[in-house]
């Protein structure tokens, strides 16, 4: 069978090409490094943004693999949740004094878990070796 001249062109006469490469895709190719950085790649860490952001598993696929980008919905989701995402939004948006500030919150989060965690060590159950100054006084 032959195209009539009514027909369409598979191709355009000006060689443009529609949907634009992944080359030109900054942000899903940023979106997908990050979330393999933060996540891994594995069916896990599939499945564990799926059900964070309720989306499809084969769209979080897509999305690990850099051929699309997460709704604006859910990449708020992913930001929320992912430091990492957080960064490269920002850093993407050349917000770079924002990327600061997020990496200092990150930090504080940090140092608060790790007192917690001192906090909860039984009192007696460190023996490196120093004194207590409670014990030195009695």
């Amino acid at each position: 069978m032959s195209f009539s001249k009514e027909d369409r062109k598979v191709q355009s006469k000006t060689g443009k090409t529609f949907p634009p490469s992944i080359k030109d895709e900054p942000l899903a190719i940023a979106i997908a490094a990050a979330l393999r950085e933060e996540f891994g790649d594995t069916p896990s860490a599939l499945k564990t943004i799926a059900r964070l952001t309720r989306s499809n598993e084969r769209a979080v696929r897509n999305w690990f693999e850099g051929k699309n980008s997460p709704s604006a919905a859910n990449l708020v989701i992913l930001m929320r949740n992912s430091d990492r995402i957080l960064r490269t939004v920002l850093t993407l948006a050349d917000r770079h004094d924002l990327v600061v500030a997020a990496g200092l919150a990150g930090l504080r989060r940090q140092l608060l878990d790790a007192v917690a965690a001192i906090d909860g060590l039984p009192v007696g159950g460190f023996s490196g070796g120093s004194h207590n100054s409670e014990s030195d006084t009695t």
